[in-house]
């Protein structure tokens, strides 16, 4: 049986990088995007998959995506809470666009989706929920107060809707990356990543692809005892109890 997997955020970066290897799972995969029209054909040219595009901090839009994706490959078994953004800035300096767009995008966005698959998945006694927190989500950044709220949030959002949901078949978790190599880390001043790099007892920065292997564990068949937990996927820059 095949399952259909929805990753927001789908086309770039870890979000790519999933889809890529949920689809290599045999999956029928769906990604989302918001705006970037060259990176979703690239990605449904190139991957295969179907791309979807609409604003996740919308729940309209979420509702359309998710329907859309039932209409073309089925009910979503796989979602994979993955879409974010930056508007970083001293709180003291931040504007309420700064701090409400962040929330809208990387935390409403987790209840918008997830309430579009949450009744299916019940009623099917299946599904994986797996949400893409951050390094800065466990211990906060220096400007990303928005940020580092919102991921935050999606660490307790994930165990509560554990909870919620263990008895029908539904697994919920999340991952926290830390710095890895996509094309927002690379954009950073030289000397600023040499710095980041210095931070992380491995050497490095993380690849998509080591992101891309836990979500397709926690998405498989052999993950149903696996809920409720807090995945750190950092290189050891920040060792988390």
């Amino acid at each position: 049986m095949s399952r259909v997997a929805f990753v927001t955020g789908g086309t770039r970066g870890i979000g790519r990088a999933i889809v890529e290897r949920l689809k290599a799972d045999g999956m029928k995969v769906a990604a989302g995007y918001s705006g970037n029209e060259a990176a979703a054909k690239a990605c449904a040219d190139e991957l295969g998959v179907m791309v979807v595009k609409g604003n996740v901090g919308s729940f309209d839009d979420c509702k359309a995506a998710a329907a859309a994706v039932a209409a073309e490959l089925g009910p979503i078994d796989v979602l994979v809470n993955n879409a974010g953004i930056t508007r970083d800035g001293f709180f003291h300096k931040m504007s309420y666009e700064q701090w409400s767009e962040v929330i809208r995008v990387n935390m409403d966005s987790a209840f918008n989706m997830t309430r579009q698959v949450i009744d299916g998945m019940r009623e099917r006694s299946w599904g994986r929920v797996v949400n893409i927190s951050s390094i800065n989500g466990q211990k906060g950044q220096v400007g990303q107060t928005n940020y580092s709220a919102a991921k935050a949030g999606l660490i307790g959002f994930t165990k509560a809707l554990a909870l919620e949901n263990a008895k029908k078949g539904i697994t919920v978790n999340v991952i926290c990356p830390g710095y890895i190599d996509t094309e927002m880390v690379s954009a950073v001043p030289q000397n600023v990543l040499e710095g980041i790099i210095a931070g992380i007892p491995v050497g490095r920065l993380g690849k998509g692809e080591e992101i891309a292997d836990m979500v397709a564990y926690l998405s498989g068949e052999r993950a149903g005892f696996v809920t409720g937990a807090t995945f750190t996927l950092n290189g050891g820059q920040y060792l988390a109890s």
